[in-house]
Order: C-alpha cells, then sequence, then structure tokens
C-alpha cells in the first residue's frame, strides 16, 4: 500500500523567496535579529527545507546525482549498465569532473548546496529555546550530509566547513575520517535524546512533516549505519553504538525516510534521478540498461521483483524521449527479462563491442527501469525500513545483539519487496508472494554476512541509491563483483574504491588539500581507500 505524504517542495520554496524579500519598514526593523523572537523576515525552517531538498541531488540539471550517483556510482557496482562513452564508471575511467561532482564547485554540488544550507540553520538556531527541535533536526541532518561526503572521499572538511560568516574561516582543514566518524555518532546520539513532542514545529521538513517520533527512530536507524561502517576498524565502537540503537530504529515501511518530488518545480523539484534517466540531457533513456548482474541475481531466485523493477522495448527508437516517449506496450513479463553486460561500448572491437555480445539481439530487448520507477515526482528514499533490518540482522550475527538474526532478515526481506509500492501501487508485491519467496530462500546462518549484505546491494539497487551500494559494498565486500577490464581503466581493473579530490582544491585551499591528498591510503586515486575501509 502507497503512503507517502504529498511534498510541498514548492510551497517551501516559494515561501522561503517571500521570506527573504520585501520592503522594511524603518531602522530598528533592519537591526533586529529575526531569530531571537518568533520569525518575521526569516524562517530558518526554509533553509532546512533546501538542505534536505538538495541532498536528493543539484538543482541544476542533478548535476551530482547524473555523474556521482548513476555514472559512477551505479554502474561500478553492476546495478546498472551503459555503452554511453561519457558514462566513465561503466569502465572504471577517471573523468576528475565528474568524480569532483559530489563534492562541487562555486555553484553546484555539495558544499554549495547542502553543506551551506545546514550549517546556517545549525548555527543560526543554536540556544534558541524556539528552535530547539529544528536545531537537533538539523544536526542530525548535517550528519547525513556529512557522511556520504566523506564515505565517497575519506578526510574532508567538516568541523570547519561552512563557517566562514559565522566564524571567518575561509580555508579550513580536512578533518580525518576517524574523527568525522566520531563526531557523527555523538552528534546524532545527542541530538535524537534532545528532541521532544512538547517543543517547536518543525514547519520546513518535507520528509516527516515535523513527526518527532518519526525523527528519533529515523535517528537511531541512521546511528545504526554509521556504527555498521566502522566494523573493519573499530569493533568495539560499532557495537557500542548498534547497541545504543537497538529497539529505537523505523518500525515498518511507513517509516521509511523519503523526499516525495514535485513535477510543477521543473528541474527544481523534480526527481533528480529521473530527469537523467527520461534523457532530459542525452539518451539515457535508451542506452542505460539494468546490469545483467542484477537482472541474474533476481532471476536464480525467482524474486518477485523481477516482474516490478524490470521492462523491455520501453523506448522503441533512441530518438524516443521522456515519458511521453515511452512505448504504453513494454513488456514486464519476467521471463524476458535480460540485463546488460557492464564494459561494452558502440564500436567494431569484438571485445568489447556490445552488438558482439553473446547476450545482443536488440537494445528493445535489454531491461530497463520500471516506468513508474522514474517519474519526474517519485520518491528519493533516503533510509528504509529493510535498510535498517538488514543491519540489525548483521548485528545479531556479529555481536549477538538485538534479538534473532533470522527474524530481523524476514522483516528485511518483507520491506525490501514490498516498499516497492511506494514508486507506486503498480510495484507492489502482496505479502503472499513475499511468504513464497522467503520459503524459497530461507535464512541460512552458515552464509548470514553473505546472503543479508547480497539483498543489501539487491535493495538498494531498486532504491535507486547507488552511493549507498558503493558504500556497504566496500565495507562488506559482498557481492562479489567481477571487475570490468577496459582499455583506458584508471585501477588495473579493479573496482574503484573512492572518488579522488577535486584539483581545484589546490588553487583555493592548498596546503589543507595537499596533506589530505598525501594521506589517502593507497594514494589520491580512484583506487584509494577511506579509513573505514580495511
Amino acid at each position: 500500500m502507497r503512503k507517502i505524504n504529498k511534498l510541498t517542495i514548492t510551497s517551501f520554496c516559494l515561501g522561503a523567496l517571500l521570506a527573504t524579500s520585501g520592503c522594511t519598514k524603518d531602522f530598528v526593523d533592519i537591526n533586529t535579529n529575526p531569530l531571537t523572537s518568533p520569525a518575521k523576515e526569516f524562517d530558518p525552517n526554509f533553509v532546512f527545507t533546501s538542505a534536505q531538498l538538495n541532498y536528493t541531488g543539484s538543482t541544476d540539471f542533478a548535476y551530482d546525482t547524473w555523474r556521482g550517483n548513476l555514472i559512477y556510482s551505479g554502474t561500478m557496482m553492476q546495478g546498472l549498465s551503459t555503452v554511453i562513452s561519457y558514462w566513465a564508471g561503466d569502465k572504471y575511467i577517471l573523468n576528475q569532473d565528474y568524480t569532483t561532482a559530489y563534492w562541487g564547485t562555486t555553484a553546484v554540488g555539495a558544499y554549495i548546496e547542502q553543506v551551506r544550507f545546514i550549517v546556517d540553520v545549525v548555527e543560526s538556531t543554536k540556544g534558541l529555546p524556539h528552535y530547539a527541535n529544528l536545531h537537533n533536526a538539523a544536526r542530525i541532518w548535517k550528519a547525513v550530509i556529512f557522511a556520504r561526503l566523506t564515505d565517497l572521499y575519506g578526510d574532508v572538511p567538516y568541523s570547519e566547513a561552512g563557517l566562514g560568516y559565522y566564524e571567518k574561516i575561509f580555508r579550513v582543514k580536512y578533518d580525518k575520517q576517524q574523527d568525522i566518524y566520531n563526531s557523527l555518532l555523538k552528534e546524532v546520539d545527542e541530538a535524537s535524546a534532545a528532541l521532544t513532542t512538547t517543543g517547536d514545529v518543525i514547519k520546513g521538513d518535507v520528509i516527516y512533516k515535523g513527526d518527532i517520533a518519526k525523527w528519533k527512530m529515523f535517528a537511531n536507524s541512521f546511528m545504526l549505519r554509521l556504527a555498521m561502517r566502522l566494523v573493519k576498524v573499530d569493533d568495539a565502537k560499532a557495537k557500542e553504538y548498534a547497541q545504543k540503537a537497538i529497539g529505537k530504529t523505523l518500525a515498518s515501511n511507513a517509516d521509511n525516510a523519503i523526499v516525495k518530488h514535485d513535477r510543477s518545480g521543473a528541474r527544481v523539484t523534480q526527481n533528480r534521478n529521473s530527469q537523467v534517466l527520461l534523457g532530459d540531457g542525452g539518451q539515457e533513456n535508451y542506452y542505460v540498461k539494468w546490469s545483467n548482474t542484477f537482472i541474474n541475481f533476481l532471476k536464480t531466485t525467482n524474486d518477485p521483483r523481477l516482474g516490478k523493477v524490470a521492462v523491455t522495448k520501453l523506448w522503441l527508437t533512441d530518438a524516443a524521449k521522456d515519458e511521453k516517449g515511452q512505448n504504453p506496450d513494454f513488456n514486464a513479463t519476467p521471463a524476458v527479462q535480460k540485463g546488460m553486460p557492464n564494459g561494452k561500448d558502440l564500436g567494431t572491437n569484438p571485445l568489447y563491442a556490445i552488438s558482439s555480445d553473446p547476450s545482443y539481439t536488440s537494445f528493445l530487448d535489454y531491461s530497463s527501469p520500471h516506468p513508474a520507477m522514474i517519474t519526474r515526482d517519485g520518491p528519493t528514499f533516503i533510509l528504509t525500513y529493510a535498510e535498517t533490518e538488514f543491519l540489525l540482522a548483521e548485528a545479531a550475527v556479529r555481536w549477538g545483539i538485538g534479538g534473532s538474526a533470522q527474524d530481523h532478515y524476514n522483516n528485511a526481506i518483507k520491506g525490501a519487496l514490498t516498499n516497492l509500492g511506494q514508486y507506486s501501487d503498480a510495484l507492489n508485491v502482496s505479502d503472499a508472494d513475499v511468504a513464497t519467496y522467503l520459503a524459497a530462500n530461507p535464512f541460512k546462518p552458515a552464509e548470514a554476512l553473505k546472503q543479508i549484505n547480497y539483498q543489501y546491494w539487491a535493495h538498494t539497487i531498486t532504491l535507486l541509491d547507488f552511493y549507498e551500494t558503493w558504500s556497504n559494498w566496500k565495507r562488506t565486500g559482498y557481492p562479489t563483483l567481477t571487475p570490468v577490464v577496459y582499455p583506458g581503466n584508471a585501477t588495473n581493473g579493479t573496482i574503484p574504491r573512492r572518488f579522488p579530490y577535486p584539483v581545484s582544491e589546490a588553487a583555493v585551499n592548498g596546503e589543507f588539500y595537499k596533506q589530505a591528498s598525501a594521506a589517502v591510503p593507497g594514494g589520491d586515486l580512484l583506487s584509494g581507500r577511506v579509513w573505514w575501509d580495511k
């Protein structure tokens, strides 16, 4: 059943513009801090909205999502496959403009579109009782933003980032990833505990509409994810914070953290993945397909998701685009679904040409994401109940805490299969199909970590959250993926482990950039590693 609150991003954005414009009446109004009393000219709730929305991707044509989530993470993790030449991630080729897109520039990317806004909310509401809940929710969201940044790059500007206005810091140090994680865990734990149902209403919250109980569940679930990142480098701390989260996490798909997009605001409010996969910027709609690794995984276990997430013959020519160009008679029959192999191109060399691959018949016969997954007003999934239950299952296996690993695993499978209905009712998987799948594919204690994390991989692929797919693969080594070997690759034929730092940092933040670049294990390369990736 589909249960997603209607997002009012457009109204929030309009409100933010109105709240920061208009004439002032006198000198007193000009020199009064609006945050020290109930907001009059300015409300930080609207800035919080921007920080949430921009986490789903840049407002500038999905700049970071296109490059970081889809071109690199999606193909490296063999969720997606493509023959488009500029999709460098499919072949492990380094395009520094693309690998630094998430970090960003002075106009787009995480630091200017996410960090700037969330630091502003945290700093401007500090010590103000009438914004206490907003302040603590912003602390949690700040952790969400920086967790992805450090997972992608390693050591990054954190403690001093975004403080140019408040503390006049313009050349910022790179914090060690270990220190960042220690801080993130502490911040999320403390901020969650400080949220109260008797405090201010978080009006700018486009995810939970100010529901404090759900914010607490989200915070604890996110703290669990942070904790599990550390299992290879600080097992004791991982267990400590996983234990703190137990019993306080997301309880069902109704609690999933979702941004529901709005097609009326064009690129600013529409779903970022959808803009790209509908072909707004090229021919991605026709030439980007599900990877055969992913499709074959679903087929080998007779997974009911196969008939929901994959279709053939969605666009009949490479000139067709957008939702209007889709073939209404697409084929969702599970038996005909076929993934496209990674590492192929449109050339003539039989080693790499897709037309020379034994699987090739026509591009129409390779599987695309179901059209209901890539609508302009569709959801972006931030964190789900199923992800959380998979992590709880792993915690139970590793440390014997939090109840039965099998129960958590079964809960996770049900959540992962049925949450597809949050895209559209057309993708609903029935409870009967879930039961049949679990009966045929029961939890196996002897293969628990492998089984849990293969499923985590498949689930995050169906969420189109390839950043998380990549991070969990680095953490666990599951699934076992066969690397692509393609001429000109930057990793000697191994799957990349991180994004290199922007070379532009050498000019604007040279001293700190050089220190951080020199400290990357394995070098500041696609093949280098972040601290927790042992």
